[in-house]
């Protein structure tokens, strides 16, 4: 026990973890975001769909489907 002391693993730091803010390639997001608007699309034509058809609650969930995903697609094209 008096030899020379063996590091501990938990003492190194390990890997480096990658930046989770780092912003994507701009074709990526473009991507993205076709898919997030064919996605409110679908959202807002069962929204009509459902309020042609008098399902008020199912209208308005679909409503807020298809503004959601509007709003997540914006925000992949303007934040990365």
């Amino acid at each position: 026990m008096t030899g020379p002391r063996t590091p501990d693993p938990a003492d190194s730091p390990g890997p480096v973890a990658p930046d989770p803010r780092s912003k994507r390639p701009f074709l990526e997001r473009l991507g993205l975001a076709v898919i997030a608007l064919v996605l409110a699309i679908l959202f807002g034509g069962m929204a009509a769909a459902a309020w042609i058809g008098g399902e008020l609650f199912l209208a308005v969930m679909g409503g807020i489907g298809c503004a959601m995903t509007l709003w997540v697609g914006g925000l992949t094209l303007i934040r990365g």
